[in-house]
């Protein structure tokens, strides 16, 4: 089992990446915990539905809400089984979105939040990356003490090709316009899943009774699928 120290902030980020334990350091004095993800038990840890997926195409569980988040306005897409459709714009911020986010991922029963991170070309954060990230950290504690896992997954280009994506299905101008940041959730959710999860960083609350409910609801969930998962054989 990974040991999760309390950090400065209420929540911390573990990396999915395939790497062995290393620290970064960010300016917003979050700690990345970057662990080769394959030797971990999924009893253990915090598997996103794209890995589950991944190893029992058969499962049909888990469904998660892809958010793209935006100064005034938040795209939002939803993934039931191998389907992903937009799903509504919030013109919310602060606290209201944070609330309305959990009610929708209620209503849809999602169990899963997939956030765009903001990157530049080369990789690299940008000013707008550590908002996100603290928008990301507080849903995370709400949505832990539901459950659910909030991850943050690269958003790079997904506003470019939402908008080839939306110009191919022939919406006009005003139409775009209004459901641009939701197709970017979907061009979001549909990275995530094309990539098993593979480059995602989950957002944990850094209380210690909410990351051991995660990890219940994780095995729980596990034991249900009738072949066996993958990740903890």
């Amino acid at each position: 089992m990974c040991s999760l120290q309390p950090q400065t902030q209420s929540f911390l980020t573990l990396s999915m990446a395939n790497s062995y334990p290393s620290f970064l350091t960010y300016p917003s004095s979050i700690r990345i915990y970057k662990l080769k993800f394959r030797t971990l038990s999924c009893i253990q840890e915090f598997s996103p539905n794209a890995l589950r997926r991944k190893s029992n195409p058969q499962w049909r569980g888990g469904f998660s809400l892809g958010v793209d988040l935006g100064l005034s306005r938040s795209g939002l897409a939803l993934s039931k089984g191998f389907s992903v459709r937009p799903l509504t714009v919030l013109e919310l911020r602060g606290q209201k979105l944070e609330l309305q986010l959990l009610e929708m991922a209620d209503k849809e029963e999602a169990d899963e939040f997939i956030i765009g991170l903001p990157k530049s070309w080369d990789g690299k954060e940008t000013p707008q990356s550590n908002k996100v990230r603290s928008i990301a950290g507080r849903l995370a504690v709400r949505a832990a003490e539901r459950g659910w896992r909030v991850y943050l997954q690269d958003e790079h280009g997904t506003s470019t090709d939402a908008t080839y994506r939306m110009t191919n299905l022939g919406l006009g101008k005003s139409a775009r316009r209004k459901s641009s940041d939701a197709y970017a959730a979907v061009i979001l959710l549909e990275r995530y899943f094309a990539t098993s999860g593979k480059d995602i960083e989950i957002v944990l609350p850094k209380q210690m009774d909410l990351q051991e409910k995660l990890r219940r609801v994780k095995a729980k969930v596990c034991f249900s699928i009738s072949n066996g998962c993958a990740w903890c054989n």
